[in-house]
């Protein structure tokens, strides 16, 4: 039996510190000495188990337990989810659908710019409603390169764009697990949120111009990134507060989408030529000395390959053949992954079935065997096996119909199923390990410990709280994850500090979204599905600024809304 300790070595302070150790180890080895991910994940794990046994207590048997639930959480349900979308991807791809559906958006606009915002923001927050846990970054990574971007640009680009919309995102679980864990109904959480990621909403769009073609192609088209970025702001928010949780990434993602087509029926940007250009010659460049693709990725010049002009011209001439016919089966996977998770996880019987037929498993020498610092059993001891209702099953199901729609052999399918497990398999071993490390670090006590040494500022801790889930997030992947860990503790934080618990709770939700983008699990997701296995480092180093520079217009805006500056803007 293990208890865990707030402050095992005495200080809260320097227990915090000490806790600190593993999430140091795994960004230094992977933001300055540019290790691959397995690598910095592998040792990042044996400083936490270390730390877990020297300075926590923690048996090093029970320590060992919590790292095998940890990654058997990390393959199934997380890597099932982006297995199953990333092989649904490819059957699109072996069946030749795919490029009507890049010739459908070549139809919306041909310019790169554009395409990222609609691509990476508007389908990719629609996937993200849908689906999340990494299936948008894997499927709107593969999407981009094929579309012309170098593997590189492609995954920031998808990693920055999958911030606003994670709130919500899987129909709402991290809110709806908030409010379950507080006690504060989440439609109230989600009203908060609704009034704080809209203002990322707003200027991820513009980000992403800037990423893709810089000051030049937000100079030459930031009306219609602001066109999108504003309505799909306005959506999150209405959605957010009068319609429903469950649909607001939906709703949000639809309109953004729906705004794109209007605002380029009257209005064209300039210079998407020059930029489409550019980014081939980069691409190009990158092909020819092979500095960035490697072996084992998902995408690649197979998965649609570089826009040479050539290239271009051909998909300008495909664009123009379509019919409506081919429209609707270019898009028919995706039409049928909305609908099908729609009905799963808003028909209420369906939806008690599914969930109904999970299994739960009390892990083996683990549950029972571990009590929170208030003297509890700890609950996450217990393993759901989603073998039905997860994400992936229900991802895998309809990669099966559309391979029968689309009159893929099966023998064809399969193999291409084979193919993808095979490609994924370092993602497997990171993303598996990542999760070993968060819940070490979660059942030893280092991240609470490390929660409560923040939430002890008092009055400043509005201005902090959402690095508790930036931090929740970078670590597990998952702003459920961060809320799971987090949402009491900024309910309780709250309330002795003489603060709104439901804003600190909605900025804990918020803070998750920034820090998605540099969790482990997820730059090992883009670097696999965009082909540059081993460079998550690279990737790390080019988001982690980003991340940090919208984490802090988030700290900002919770502050002045903890005060009479923005009180106004609260429900």
């Amino acid at each position: 039996m293990f208890q865990q300790e707030l402050a095992p070595l005495g200080s809260l302070t320097v227990s915090a510190l000490v806790g600190l150790l593993p999430l140091l180890t795994i960004f230094v080895l992977l933001g300055v000495l540019r290790m691959k991910a397995h690598v910095a994940a592998l040792a990042a794990l044996a400083v936490a188990i270390v730390v877990a046994a020297a300075a926590y207590g923690m048996p090093v048997g029970l320590a060992v337990l919590s790292a095998t639930e940890g990654a058997a959480f990390g393959l199934f349900p997380i890597m099932w989810i982006v297995f199953s979308a990333i092989w649904l991807y490819q059957v699109t791809v072996i069946s030749g659908r795919f490029e009507d559906l890049r010739g459908a958006f070549h139809l919306i606009s041909d310019d790169p710019r554009v395409q990222a915002i609609i691509i990476a923001f508007c389908f990719g927050g629609l996937l993200e409603a849908l689906a999340g846990f990494g299936a948008p970054v894997a499927i709107t990574g593969v999407m981009l390169m094929a579309l012309g971007f170098s593997p590189i640009r492609a995954a920031v680009v998808v990693l920055l764009a999958n911030t606003a919309p994670v709130a919500f995102g899987a129909i709402g679980t991290p809110i709806i697990t908030a409010g379950t864990l507080t006690g504060i109904p989440y439609a109230e959480i989600g009203a908060y949120v609704g009034r704080q990621t809209p203002i990322l909403a707003f200027i991820v769009p513009l980000l992403l111009v800037l990423l893709v073609d810089g000051m030049r192609g937000v100079r030459q088209t930031w009306p219609v990134a602001l066109v999108v970025g504003l309505v799909f702001a306005l959506a999150q928010f209405l959605a957010s507060n009068y319609l429903s949780v469950e649909l607001t990434d939906i709703i949000a993602s639809l309109a953004g989408l729906l705004a794109a087509v209007v605002m380029l029926r009257v209005w064209t940007p300039q210079g998407g030529d020059e930029a489409a250009a550019r980014l081939h010659g980069e691409y190009e460049s990158e092909m020819r000395d092979g500095s960035d693709v490697t072996d084992g990725g998902v995408a690649g010049p197979s998965c649609g390959g570089v826009q040479t002009r050539t290239a271009q011209h051909a998909l300008t001439e495909r664009a123009a053949d379509l019919t409506r016919g081919r429209l609707l089966m270019a898009f028919f996977p995706y039409l049928l992954v909305i609908l099908v998770f729609s009905v799963a996880k808003l028909w209420g019987p369906l939806s008690r079935s599914l969930t109904g037929s999970d299994v739960k498993i009390a892990w083996p020498g683990l549950d029972g065997n571990v009590l929170s610092a208030a003297g509890r059993p700890v609950t996450s001891t217990v393993y759901v096996f989603q073998w039905l209702s997860s994400p992936g099953t229900l991802l895998l199901i309809c990669g099966f119909i559309v391979a029968l729609v689309y009159r893929v052999p099966m023998n064809k399918a399969i193999g291409e199923l084979v193919a993808t497990a095979v490609k994924l398999r370092w993602a497997f071993l990171t993303v598996a390990t990542v999760l070993a490390l968060a819940y070490v670090m979660n059942l030893s006590g280092q991240t609470i410990t490390i929660g409560t040494w923040i939430a002890g500022t008092g009055a400043a801790f509005a201005f902090l709280s959402p690095i508790l889930g930036w931090l929740g997030t970078a670590v597990t992947g998952s702003d459920t994850s961060a809320n799971a860990l987090f949402a009491t503790l900024q309910q309780t934080a709250g309330q002795q500090a003489g603060l709104d618990p439901s804003l600190l709770v909605a900025a804990n939700t918020a803070g998750g979204v920034v820090g998605k983008m540099i969790s482990p699990q997820n730059l090992t997701i883009a670097a696999t599905a965009v082909g540059v296995v081993g460079r998550e480092s690279d990737l790390f180093r080019k988001t982690v600024l980003w991340s940090i520079g919208l984490l802090a217009v988030l700290c900002v805006l919770v502050y002045l809304q903890s005060t009479p500056v923005l009180g106004w803007m609260l429900p």
